[in-house]
């Protein structure tokens, strides 16, 4: 091995950026980076607005599968990972260069809808009223009474399954009140998207919006010879997934009652997104338990004709939300948490913890000041203990541990970045007009510099492997390195040229923080 490396080093030019490398044992190799050369890099990094990272070439054409939640209810806790995993998707992707179309694929047909539409147009037999009450109702509220009434009245319950016959025979005064009830549910979801930051481009393209679709589905399913009648039902038999008596199993695509389902839908969806939508890309995000469903109608798709060689299916799933108990997270009462009371909970513990520090510190602050932190800091928490989870995973949801200022939290990555807007405001430095000459000369200063170059790499992972632990942690050990190289060397006291060149170093590592933060779907703040 020896002997090899040594016809490898003999061979090697890499003298522009690294120091002679050196063998040591059996045959490993050892490279050095030259400082000069970090040096160049980071002078470069600091003039660029985007920290000299580049775009894809070509760009792809991709959509990112947004939550999608039931129109007919309020959002809950199951509805946290795929909101936050799939803005960070959407984030990371269009800071690439990539035109990403943002779905949501939200459930706006069928049964619970009846019981809604029924309920409208009891309480409010004035089309105008019921306009009124829908404008301005609380969806909990709404559909909290509506299911009272359905479970408690033969006649209501009859009257909801009319009202869903109505609606798919398209009657004129059923599709209004859905209408209605349609927009009652975006409005509740909208407030909770703004609070979690979440775009406000997603487009809403339901279970609705390809009903047209689904005859066409079967129809051509059947011409392509995949279809089977099994029992009444139109189905098409998989490769791979058997069952106990290793026989193939079917996927159903039309009901023996003539009715289509999800994998129906799905169908339609993925041909319309790649015909109409002319996607490149599709990732899809949901929970594990679906990983099977995803990759049966994806086979049937890709055997189907309807998925060319070019078009990349991702599918990410990902684990559970796990309260203490190790259990999945439910209210007291046994249902899941509503998403609303989760992030007023987080806001409110992060609140009471910023005014205990405030009054520690004897510091005294405005209450918007207080509020907009506790906000800030609470949603970013949420959501980076998601996010800095391995996806696949199911993980324990605490808000002690994401909270703390210290280790792998939100509020050690924001206090990092604080900590250099401290040093700006502490010796009236304006970063954008530092003299951008770098000098290397501290260990602490180099290991800074190394990682500080890293991050087109590890954005690339992410777009690639779709896992954004990869980026928290990678900006938890830049706000380690950060914060070794602040207690090791002076910044604003250090001579020159020592002194603007660490003030450089302050600076990119604040903006990749902040960067990387935002592409997290997190906001920073300038004091804490």
């Amino acid at each position: 091995p020896r002997v090899i490396a040594t016809k490898i080093t003999e061979n090697l030019n890499v003298a522009d950026f690294c120091e002679p490398p050196s063998i040591a044992g059996p045959g490993f190799i050892n490279f050095k980076l030259k400082s000069d050369y970090l040096e160049q890099q980071l002078t470069e990094m600091h003039g660029s607005d985007r920290l000299g990272i580049a775009t894809a070439n070509p760009p792809k054409q991709v959509i990112v599968d947004y939550p999608s939640p039931n129109i007919a209810k309020e959002m809950h806790v199951g509805h946290l990972r795929p909101a936050v995993i799939g803005e960070c998707f959407a984030r990371v992707l269009e800071f690439l260069g990539h035109d990403v179309l943002k779905l949501s694929h939200v459930g706006d047909w069928g049964t619970p809808f009846g019981m809604l539409i029924a309920y409208l147009q009891e309480a409010y037999p004035d089309p105008k009223d019921a306009a009124e009450a829908s404008m301005s109702g609380n969806l909990a509220t709404f559909y909290r009474q509506a299911k009272k009434r359905f479970d408690a009245d033969e006649t209501f319950k009859e009257n909801a399954r009319q009202a869903v016959v109505k609606l798919q025979a398209g009657d004129k005064e059923v599709l209004e009140a859905w209408e209605r009830v349609c927009q009652l549910s975006k409005r509740s979801y909208r407030k909770i998207y703004d609070l979690l930051n979440i775009a406000e481009d997603i487009v809403d393209r339901g279970e609705s919006f390809y009903n047209p679709f689904l005859p066409a589905i079967v129809e051509d399913l059947d011409k392509a010879g995949l279809l089977v009648e099994d029992d009444g039902a139109k189905c098409v038999f998989l490769e791979g997934f058997n069952n106990k008596d290793d026989d193939p199993l079917p996927m159903i695509v039309h009901k023996p009652n003539g009715g289509y389902n999800y994998a129906t839908t799905d169908l339609a969806a993925i041909r319309y997104r790649i015909n109409e939508d002319k996607a490149e890309r599709i990732v899809y995000t949901t929970d594990a338990g679906q990983s099977n469903h995803f990759a049966q109608f994806f086979q049937v798709a890709r055997r189907a004709g309807w998925v060319p060689e070019t078009v990349e299916l991702s599918y990410a799933p990902f684990g559970l939300v796990l309260g203490e108990n190790g259990k999945r997270l439910k209210s007291r009462s046994g249902e899941a948490v509503p998403l609303q009371a989760l992030l007023d909970e987080a806001i409110a513990r992060t609140r009471l913890d910023i005014e205990a520090r405030l009054e520690k510190e004897e510091r005294t602050e405005s209450d918007d000041f207080i509020q907009t932190a506790a906000e800030k800091v609470g949603i970013g928490a949420v959501k980076y203990a998601d996010l800095s989870q391995n996806r696949v995973s199911d993980y324990t949801f605490s808000f002690d541990r994401m909270l703390d200022l210290k280790g792998n939290t939100a509020p050690y990555m924001l206090y990092a970045y604080v900590r250099v807007q401290g040093i700006s405001r502490s010796g009236g430095i304006d970063f954008s007009q530092l003299d951008t000459t770098v000098k290397l000369t501290e260990e602490s200063e180099v290991t800074l510099a190394k990682y500080l170059l890293q991050m087109d790499v590890v954005l690339d992972e992410v777009s690639a492997a779709l896992l954004p632990i990869r980026l928290c942690q990678y900006l938890f050990e830049l706000s380690q390195k950060f914060n070794q190289f602040y207690d090791r060397c002076p910044v604003l006291k250090a001579e020159e040229p020592a002194r603007t060149s660490r003030l450089v170093l302050c600076d990119l590592t604040a903006r990749t923080l902040k960067l990387g933060l935002s592409l997290l779907g997190i906001d920073v703040l300038e004091r804490m």
